[in-house]
């Protein structure tokens, strides 16, 4: 990811200005909505160590490994929500599958724990 380009995550924004901040630890999201979209931007850019460091422990893999990880194109947010330290988010990230362009619908849960987000897990929609 150059830092001058539009930021993955789709805010109208650069790279520098949007996502860098959280990649590089000079912030931390503050919202479930801003945590999944600096993720999907790490998973543009395969950063594994800010995938993992933003993974709730109890939920977290013991091994992520992107090499496999699909041309990722768009993301969505369809909506998100928040009570107390809870979270959701709503998205569709779209990705190229050969020829075509396909999309992972996903509604993530996230927590939040000593003023950070996490992460929690999600449930794909297969539909």
């Amino acid at each position: 990811m150059k830092m001058t380009e539009p930021c993955p995550c789709g805010l109208d924004k650069t790279y520098q200005d949007c996502c860098y901040a959280y990649h590089s630890g000079e912030a931390t999201a503050q919202s479930p909505e801003a945590l999944m979209r600096s993720r999907y931007s790490a998973f543009v850019g395969r950063l594994a160590s800010y995938l993992e460091a933003t993974w709730h422990s109890s939920s977290r893999p013991p091994l992520l490994d992107l090499s496999d990880s699909p041309n990722w194109l768009k993301l969505q947010v369809i909506s998100s929500s928040v009570d107390q330290n809870k979270g959701q988010v709503h998205f569709r990230a779209f990705y190229k599958d050969g020829n075509d362009v396909a999309f992972m619908e996903e509604q993530s849960d996230f927590v939040q724990e000593d003023g950070k987000w996490y992460y929690l897990d999600g449930r794909v929609n297969n539909d």
